[in-house]
């Protein structure tokens, strides 16, 4: 079996993905505010302090510590030579045993559709975390209205799997989304 070390940092034809850490609490704040009035029809409600650096500082603090022990992942995407970040893209919900799955989801700049960067970034990070993680299946929930975000998906090799009714809190109200899931490609042949 080969062991593949996730690191903190890698670069993609045209972008830099980044695990953040506290002391870039205020441009991931500044991601948040620029794309509040997009992001917030299609996120759980947030509370009101969640617009603030204490909170995205405790946040990331979070998520690098449960980086380190394997259990949650938020690459943060940025175009090459930029400290404005663009988007990111997690991975949680590991879950080994006979299952081996994980959740992916995403999020990019309102200003940066379009340009293909999110198919970039996941087409990069997949494998990576499939060896990693030893994952077998990838799962994205998707509202049924997203139609970037599906053919994002489906150019990506995610097929639909499912329709789940009532399935996820969303701006305050339970919304039926689409189950999209990627099998890793046997490698045995590796």
């Amino acid at each position: 079996m080969r062991i593949v070390i996730m690191l903190t940092y890698y670069q993609s034809e045209r972008l830099e993905l980044r695990i953040l850490k506290p002391d870039s609490s205020s441009a991931v704040l500044d991601f948040y505010e620029r794309n509040r009035n997009t992001l917030e029809p299609v996120e759980p409600l947030r509370p009101q302090y969640f617009y603030t650096i204490t909170y995205q500082s405790r946040n990331l603090t979070w998520e690098y510590n449960a980086f380190l022990k394997s259990k949650y992942i938020r690459y943060w995407m940025f175009r090459k030579n930029s400290n404005i970040p663009i988007g990111c893209v997690c991975f949680s919900e590991f879950q080994g045993g006979a299952f081996h799955r994980c959740m992916i989801g995403y999020k990019l700049d309102q200003t940066a559709t379009g340009n293909g960067y999110m198919q970039e970034a996941i087409a990069f990070l997949l494998p990576l975390v499939a060896k990693h993680y030893e994952m077998h299946r990838f799962e994205a929930m998707v509202l049924p209205e997203n139609e970037s975000s599906i053919r994002l998906l489906e150019h990506l090799h995610f097929v639909r799997e499912g329709y789940l009714h009532s399935f996820a809190q969303i701006n305050g109200q339970y919304r039926d989304h689409l189950l999209y899931t990627y099998i890793v490609p046997d490698s045995s042949e590796d």
